[in-house]
């Protein structure tokens, strides 16, 4: 089971260059619970990259930089299927 509502999607997001971003995500109650990613204007975000950390359905940037900026979708997805979240901008001024 994958219900389709998140029960917290993504908000749109305001930080100075240099300051830390959290987006948040919520997902949809499922059976197995689902996992969470990231997809930032449509690509996946990896967590390799140092400032970037995944963490319960929290998207954690540690310090962000104007390439941060775009359009983020949390994913969540178990045996059932994926659902994405509506979208969220991070603005980086």
């Amino acid at each position: 089971v994958l219900r389709d509502d998140f029960r917290q999607p993504p908000g749109d997001l305001v930080v100075a260059a240099g300051e830390p971003a959290v987006l948040e995500c919520i997902p949809p109650r499922g059976h197995p619970e689902p996992s969470i990613s990231w997809k930032k204007n449509g690509v996946r975000v990896s967590d390799k990259d140092e400032r970037l950390t995944i963490r319960g359905g929290k998207l954690m940037v540690a310090s962000t930089h104007k390439s941060d900026a775009g359009v983020y979708v949390c994913v969540a997805t178990n045996v059932v299927g994926e659902r994405d979240s509506e979208p969220a901008e991070l603005v980086v001024f």
